[in-house]
Order: C-alpha cells, then structure tokens, then sequence
C-alpha cells in the first residue's frame, strides 16, 4: 500500500485554511497538503461573480446547517457555510473590516497573550498585501442618500478603511458613524482567500490540494497526530503538524469524533477519549441579525456590486464602542420575513441591524459517533439572563426608523414592509424579532484560544491544540471574543499568523 504523507497537512481550504498552506509552502523545503470537502471554485461562475453571492445561500455548494429549536429565536434559522474552496470567503458578500484595537486588548485580556492590536497588525497588513480591497460601487444614489441620512441623524461620515476605525468615529462623535464598505474583490471578481492566496501565478510547486475530500477522523500515536482518515477509509500521514481550518462547527466535530473534548459526552457516545478538554465545542458565539424592510417610490436603481456596500455603526450604551451595526441592502431581505407572512417587493431597500457583541452563547455537539451526521448546533440566541442582546437588537430597530426618517432617505421610502409601522412597542417589535431574525453567519468561538491553565481553553495563544504536540487550528472557532465586525479578514489574519507561528 502506498505511504501518501506531507510535512504539513491542512484540513478545511477556507478562508484561512487557504492562507495557512500557501504561506506554510512558501516558508520552505517542506511537502504541504491542503483538503476540502467541496469542488474547487476555480471555473465556478457563480462563486467568482461577486453580485451572484447570494444565490450560494443554500445551494449545492452550501453545507447549510440547520440549527436546533430555539426558545428565544428563529427556529427556522439555517448557517450557511461554503462547501468550495475559499470557505465562506468564497460565498460571502466580501465585506472586509479590520477589529477596533479594543476587540484585541480584550482578546489579551481573555488570556490569548501576544494577541493584542500591536501583535496583530503585521499579520493583517501581510493580508491585505496579498487580498486586494476596493469599495464597492458608490454610485448608487440610493445607497448615496441613506449615507447622507445617517449624517442627518447624526452619525458621522467614516472612512471605515481606517485599519481602527471605530476609535476614530466613536472619539470624533461619541453616537457612531456611517459611510461606504471596503471589499475584497477586484471588479466585478471575489478576492478570495483562494483567489489571493492560490489561484495565483507563482503558487508553490510543493502544495498539493485535495478537493472533494472528507477528514472523518484524526489517528493519533499518542499525543500526536499521526494521519487522517478519509470518508473512503484511507489515511494521508503527517510528518510534523496538522492544522485544523475546518470552522466553527466542522472543526470541534472533528476533534469530538477523534477523541478529543468532553469526557462524559464522548463516553455518552461511545467514542474514546483521547485527551480532556471541557472547551471544546463551548462558548458557541455569532452576531444575531434583525431586519427591516421599506418598498421603494420608484425603480431600484441597479448600480451595486453586492447590494450591500454601506453600513452604520452605532454606541447605544455610550461606552465608547460600537453595538450595533446596520448593514444597508439594495434588496428585500425576506428570507425569514416572507415565511412569516410578512409582505415584500421587488424595488426596496433593508437595514439589517445586528448586535455586535452579543452575550448568549451556545454550543456544538455531536448527535452521533458516525461522521456522516450533522453536528448538533445550539446557538442560544437571546438567551442572555440580562437580556443585552435583545434589548440592543431593539435600539438597532430605532436607529434604523430614525436614519430612514431622514431627508433624502425618507424621499424614497413608499411604506415600511417589515415588521411595519404599526410595530412600535418593545413587546411587538420582540416578537417580530424572534420570528424573523436572522444570522450574519458568523459563527465563531468554539475552540477558544486562551490561558494554558484556563480549563476552558482549547487552544494556546500559539494556536496549539493544548495537551497534543502536532496539532494547530487556526479558524474562527478560536476567537476568544466576537469581534465587533465582519470577521472574514480576522479570519484570513489568524491564517496568516498561524503560518507564521509554526512554519519550518
């Protein structure tokens, strides 16, 4: 039998599996594999059009998740997830945001030392050398005029390519600010983390990338992995490290089929335990997204890359950070609003608040020892004892009826759609959230990095699998924190870092 092993093998060619094995195979003389379960996304028109992002929302190259009955939210909710090479960089509408500086002083804080803002930067500025950014299309006089109105209302004008944006906005007008979105793209075409980092004239000769190809299982030879195992039952050998990219759902499953995580609910199952850690699959975080939606007077004008190229942020506790952040869309957004009975049009525009630093959080289990079967995803949206998230998510709601009250937004605006005028007391616009809320499919936190000596951690501030020596996992299931934007280019960033952490 054939011996197929690589010094480094990556699982999961997402938004930061891409990055980890283009620089690992860059650093040296080393063999390096890469492996995704979806196609490669090469000559995939739909993926590389950037305006057709959104017919990815539940197709063929879509995992699709579907999470478990909640009692505070959305039932109907599904995560989707990029099944393609890219990941979710390669399905997402491309917003690229860099964390304020205070999304990392609290990520030090949570124990991931050397992950401060000054540590990051130069792991961030390597993506953006290699990820082109540009705005999107500011020509639009529709998504013009809400950036106008939220001036109106009193949020100021940002320059949200600042790499610390919210410092500026927030110390210049302590209320918030509004302006035009950097994207990852070129044109009309994505830059996704594969578009940037492997379909590239240069890649190196020594990575090899697998598509289509499914790790059901690490096999370990003591405390270090020695192989993966395929759906086909065949194993590829790692000669030093393994890096785990498969997300924050995907990779905690993996590490749970494998024996590594809770003891009692691996034994519940029958699967071995391999080495303790209560964290794996906890501390399951995401940014809960409401939605608002007015028809249009006239034509929706058509100019737009991705139909939503504009944001506001805004400080509804007066902390001195954003908490909400409202995405404008050149769209209906009824995917949940529609099902429940809501009316839509095709010539209307939405605001999508979501909260920014929500404190429920859920988890990911296993439903089975077998593979094949889905993950149990728990987000627990809402279900803060507090009742923060719902009570800012309602703010957002105001914001966003304050911003399109204004002149010239309010020109445009023929009637409100959803959840409508009519809905103005806490008690009803909650029960329209709960109905019809959303996700911005950002699911992160479920393999924390953190404190060595911190029982919850999963990984090190190395990104080291704590208790094993050859396993790695750079992802957004390490996030010890939500950040308090788009997390897709703090992603790519951890991809970048890691590499640099333990690259030959």
């Amino acid at each position: 039998m054939t011996h197929e092993g690589y010094d480094y093998i990556v699982v999961g060619g997402g938004s930061a599996g891409c990055v980890v094995a283009s620089r690992l195979a860059e650093a040296g003389d080393v063999s390096v594999c890469l492996i995704e379960a979806g196609p490669n996304d090469c000559d995939l028109a739909e993926v590389q059009d950037l305006a057709r992002w959104s017919e990815l929302l539940h197709g063929e190259l879509d995992f699709g998740y579907r999470i478990e009955p909640q009692i505070h939210g959305n039932s109907r909710l599904v995560h989707s997830r990029g099944r393609v090479l890219g990941g979710c960089s390669s399905h997402n509408s491309c917003i690229a945001l860099r964390p304020s500086a205070a999304d990392f002083h609290s990520w030090e804080r949570s124990g991931a030392e050397g992950w401060g803002p000054d540590p990051v930067s130069e792991s961030f500025d390597r993506v953006v050398e290699r990820v082109h950014l540009e705005l999107g299309n500011t020509a639009n006089p529709l998504t013009r005029d809400f950036v106008a109105s939220a001036g109106r209302a009193g949020y100021s004008l940002t320059d949200f390519s600042h790499p610390l944006f919210s410092q500026p906005f927030l110390s210049q007008r302590r209320k918030g600010g509004a302006g035009w979105l950097p994207l990852n793209k070129r044109g009309t075409r994505r830059e996704s983390s594969s578009n940037a980092y492997l379909h590239r004239p240069g890649v190196a000769n020594n990575l090899t990338i697998k598509t289509l190809s499914s790790v059901v299982a690490i096999s370990w030879l003591g405390r270090r992995a020695r192989a993966v195992v395929l759906a086909d039952g065949s194993e590829i050998y790692v000669e030093r490290d393994l890096v785990l990219s498969a997300g924050a759902f995907d990779t905690p499953k993996l590490l749970l089929l494998s024996g590594v995580g809770p003891p009692d609910a691996l034994e519940a199952l029958g699967i071995a335990v391999l080495h303790p850690l209560v964290g794996v699959g906890k501390h399951l975080i995401d940014h809960p997204e409401g939605v608002l939606i007015w028809e249009l007077d006239r034509a929706l004008p058509n100019a737009t890359s991705q139909k939503y190229e504009a944001a506001l942020f805004a400080d509804v506790d007066g902390n001195g950070r954003a908490d909400v952040m409202l995405h404008f869309g050149l769209e209906a957004f009824d995917l949940h609003t529609a099902p429940a009975g809501y009316p839509s049009a095709s010539d209307a525009f939405s605001l999508t608040p979501n909260v920014c630093y929500a404190v429920s959080e859920g988890e990911v289990t296993l439903r089975s020892g077998d593979p094949r079967d889905p993950v149990v995803i728990d987000p627990r949206y809402f279900s803060d004892s507090e009742g923060y998230d719902e009570r800012t998510m309602l703010e957002g709601f105001r914001i966003a009826r304050e911003v399109v009250a204004q002149t010239p937004l309010a020109d445009w605006a023929l009637r409100e759609l959803a959840p409508g005028a009519d809905l103005v007391s806490d008690a009803d616009l909650s029960g329209y959230l709960r109905r019809t809320h959303n996700t911005v499919y950002h699911p992160a936190g479920t393999c924390r990095m953190g404190a060595p000596t911190d029982e919850t951690t999963v990984v090190d501030p190395n990104l080291r699998l704590v208790g094993i020596d050859n396993v790695f996992i750079a992802d957004a299931s390490v996030f010890p924190e939500m950040v308090g934007v788009n997390p897709n280019l703090t992603v790519m960033m951890i991809g970048e870092r890691c590499a640099a952490l333990i690259a030959p």
